[in-house]
């Protein structure tokens, strides 16, 4: 098959041999380089054909679809809805933290047996945190965030038609889904949801029969991680092949938004580390039900010596950490991308720094593969290589800095235009800082051991990676809202839910810091047997209080985001006046993007407020200059 590089559209016949001998013969137009012009291309001239493709029936077009935006709505919507799970796991166990063993009427109704009358027992306790941590991490902030910007957004911003693989995309998607249905199963199975914390770490997870939850809540756990994992891989190779592949005319790598470098390199961190785990899970998988000991040796259950020899749980811990620090990152990044692009748009100024942002994505994903050992300081571990994790995990608050500060030097002197993306994108920078300064504590050996497994690890992961990223998730949806749905979210309900999440989310964990450096350990379902902590109750009761405040301002953008989607006001085709590829495709979504030919591109994605020799705007009374617009003579090139 033969393609050409230079023209912007060729005619490739293609010969595929039947299974009787006959020789059918397709002609398929390409518009763009790569290939990326289509799937199913019809004879006829494709050129003319995109805004009525063929008919799509009701499955076709909203269920297995192959199109990347509807496949974006898909996560989003569903990451949402497990989103809505996770946080109220979090409200009850919340509630029994700050009145224990006190009766509730919602415990007895929503957790049955495992409350009776009203009053929660340790296991269910130990259930919930296990199941909310799995979904918040895994299925809202990794499936969620990357899995509906990514796929939203590489093709649009990179001027391709699709993603490289429509049909990979959609089975990346429903493998997801499968995997949310059976993790939201689990909570129903007889003996309860798997309970040994989000970490799975062995023995409980390895015995079938050490708790009621290790045994089929934790099979069907580990059966839909390794869909979960498949899922991302999936997503992951497609993401890396097309932004490699399919970038349009002129997208070189250094003109691409910072949105896709976070992206890309998010993909190559998951099909790194997310093997890992998956080889993990297996061996688990191995160890409780054919009698194999990869975790497991010299075991006492009841009194009986079990046959289990030679194993060792921190080898578990070395190949869960592996994915778990990168795992960090893959949450972090995207949320750190959206940013970049909502702060340099709102500040009506170019990205600060371009090239430092880029390099600090690559050096964050570098480094975050060589620092899982700061997890397992007291784990027994040679001093010497705790040193090292020290050393490596230290190093990691460089590129995060630079990160930072860039942000604020954006916004330094800009611009600003306060909509609700914006404020989230702010808060990010904001919990971002609050959260690593902690970081610097618990990546230091020494200092780690005196607050390992207290509430100051809760507050610092909570922050710099829980907060943060769902503080990009918020920017993301109100920011490119018009793009998905051709309609625009209420701005006052967007700042109401801001402002009490903002107030809200520091009133929950930055009084944890101060629980923790008391000693208070977490994942104790109550501390009334421990006098020493009775002084710290009234903490407990600040920060659930709080937590369920925080909570329901949720529902404001549940409401906001599904009224808005058949009643927000209708959305011009660039309203924030950016300068990506995005904004130049019609409102409506139309089969591979762009009516016509492909755009062309010739400048970087941040040309805001650039003025000529004589102090006049680029392109007169307009503040931003598209990707697409030609450099004039003697224009200069911003970020080289």
């Amino acid at each position: 098959m033969f393609m050409s590089k230079d023209l912007s559209s060729v005619n490739v016949s293609i010969i595929i041999p039947h299974h009787n001998n006959k020789k059918i013969l397709k002609n398929l137009k390409y518009y763009n380089k790569d290939m990326s012009a289509v799937v199913n291309a019809p004879a006829h001239d494709h050129h003319e054909d995109h805004g009525h493709h063929h008919k799509q029936t009701f499955i076709s077009k909203y269920i297995f679809s192959f199109d990347h935006k509807m496949v974006a709505k898909q996560f989003l919507i569903t990451g949402l809805l497990m989103g809505i799970v996770g946080i109220g796991m979090s409200i009850l166990f919340r509630i029994q933290l700050a009145w224990p063993e006190q009766s509730f009427a919602i415990f007895e109704a929503l957790l049955g047996k495992w409350a009776p009358d009203g009053v929660m027992t340790p296991n269910i306790y130990l259930a919930l945190v296990t199941i909310h941590g799995t979904i918040m991490v895994f299925f809202v902030l990794t499936a969620g965030l990357s899995g509906t910007f990514s796929n939203l957004l590489i093709p649009l911003q990179i001027g391709a038609r699709d993603m490289a693989s429509g049909f990979m995309n959609m089975l990346s998607y429903w493998l997801f889904f499968i995997a949310c249905v059976i993790m939201l199963c689990s909570l129903f199975v007889e003996a309860g949801p798997a309970s040994s914390g989000w970490t799975i770490y062995p023995p409980l997870s390895a015995l079938p029969q050490a708790i009621g939850g290790s045994g089929m809540g934790m099979t069907l756990w580990l059966v839909s991680m390794a869909l979960f994992i498949a899922s991302q891989l999936l997503g992951g190779i497609n993401y890396i092949v097309t932004v490699i592949n399919l970038r349009t005319k002129g997208m070189s790598m250094t003109r691409l938004p910072l949105t896709i470098w976070a992206f890309f390199v998010t993909a190559i961190l998951g099909l790194v580390s997310f093997p890992v785990l998956l080889s993990a899970a297996l061996l688990l998988i191995m160890d409780r039900s054919f009698g194999t000991s990869f975790f497991l040796s010299d075991i006492f259950l009841d009194g009986e010596v079990l046959s289990h020899h030679g194993g060792s749980p921190v080898l578990f811990e070395h190949l869960f950490w592996f994915l778990g620090h990168p795992e960090v990152y893959i949450v972090i990044l995207p949320a750190l991308g959206i940013t970049s692009e909502v702060v340099a748009t709102n500040s009506r100024k170019p990205i600060f720094g371009y090239r430092a942002m880029i390099a600090s994505i690559l050096a964050i994903g570098f480094l975050s593969t060589i620092v899982w050992g700061h997890h397992m300081f007291v784990s027994g571990m040679n001093p010497f290589l705790g040193s090292v994790f020290t050393f490596t995990t230290l190093l990691i608050a460089i590129p995060s800095a630079v990160k930072a500060f860039n942000y604020i030097t954006t916004l330094w002197k800009g611009n600003l235009q306060m909509n609700p993306g914006m404020l989230f994108s702010i808060g990010l920078v904001s919990t971002f800082i609050t959260g690593g300064l902690t970081g610097i504590i618990l990546g230091d050996s020494t200092l780690d051991i005196n607050v390992h497994d207290t509430y100051f690890v809760v507050a610092h992961f909570h922050l710099v990676m829980g907060i943060s990223a769902l503080y990009g998730l918020f920017a993301g949806v109100y920011h490119w809202f018009p793009k998905m749905f051709g309609r625009m979210m209420n701005k006052n309900l967007g700042y109401i839910h801001f402002w009490v999440t903002a107030v809200g989310a520091y009133g929950v964990f930055f009084p944890m810091h101060f629980l923790g450096m008391a000693g208070l350990p977490r994942r104790y379902y109550t501390n009334t047997y421990f006098p020493y902590f009775d002084d710290l109750a009234d903490i407990n009761v600040i920060v659930t209080v709080c937590a369920i405040v925080t909570a329901l301002v949720q529902i404001v953008f549940i409401y906001n985001f599904f009224s808005s989607m058949f009643y927000g006001k209708k959305a011009t085709m660039n309203p924030w006046k950016s300068n990506t590829l995005e904004w130049t495709t019609p409102v409506e979504h139309i089969h591979g993007n762009w009516p016509g030919e492909l755009p062309v591109v010739y400048r970087w994605a941040y040309d805001y407020s650039k003025t000529n020799a004589d102090g006049e705007y680029v392109i007169k009374g307009q503040d931003y200059v598209p990707q697409t617009v030609p450099m004039q003579e003697n224009e200069e090139d911003l970020h080289h």
